[in-house]
């Protein structure tokens, strides 16, 4: 089963939802593809990164965010993790790790206990190259204003609701990738 075929299967083709998790998760992949353009020392798989980026937002249909057209009853933020479920059930393994782990900059189990956060209580951290690539290019666009292109510092404002570590670990990653 490819990217594609497991959207298809949890989101009604060429919906409104449907139209937005595309967008949004293009936008994504070809800000992430822009920045590996910039690092010909990496060995990192494109198809790969295209594929995550499109799959990264998969859990999104079940939350409650009606703004943008989710209706399900999660709180918006377990779209991680409950992602990372169904991409578990289709084999993606590698996939599901940067579902869970692209929310904020990474949440640590303090970050979760201390902002009473309702996902399970584990690390979600972006641990390897391509984690921290998704995860660095997803905060660069929301998916109320699509084509909108966030600031360093908007970014940061918004990562800083979560606290200082938060806004650290994005400074880290901006420095990895735009040196």
């Amino acid at each position: 089963m490819e990217a594609m075929d497991i959207i298809k299967k949890h989101y009604k083709y060429k919906s409104k939802l449907y139209n937005i998790l595309i967008t949004h998760s293009l936008l994504v992949a070809n800000k992430a593809l822009e920045i590996v353009k910039m690092h010909s020392e990496w060995e990192i798989n494109k198809p790969f990164i295209l594929e995550a980026s499109l799959l990264h937002d998969i859990g999104i249909y079940l939350t409650n965010a009606p703004n943008i057209q989710c209706l399900g009853i999660h709180p918006y933020i377990c779209h991680g993790y409950l992602g990372a479920k169904i991409l578990l059930k289709e084999n993606f393994h590698k996939h599901a790790l940067i579902c869970e782990r692209h929310i904020g900059s990474g949440l640590t189990i303090k970050d979760i206990i201390q902002n009473n956060i309702p996902i399970p209580h584990s690390n979600f951290i972006p641990e390897t190259l391509e984690e921290k690539l998704i995860c660095f290019a997803d905060k660069f666009y929301s998916k109320t204003q699509l084509y909108k292109l966030k600031t360093v510092d908007q970014i940061k404002k918004i990562l800083s609701k979560h606290g200082n570590d938060s806004v650290s670990r994005f400074e880290n990653m901006l420095k990895l990738f735009l040196g």
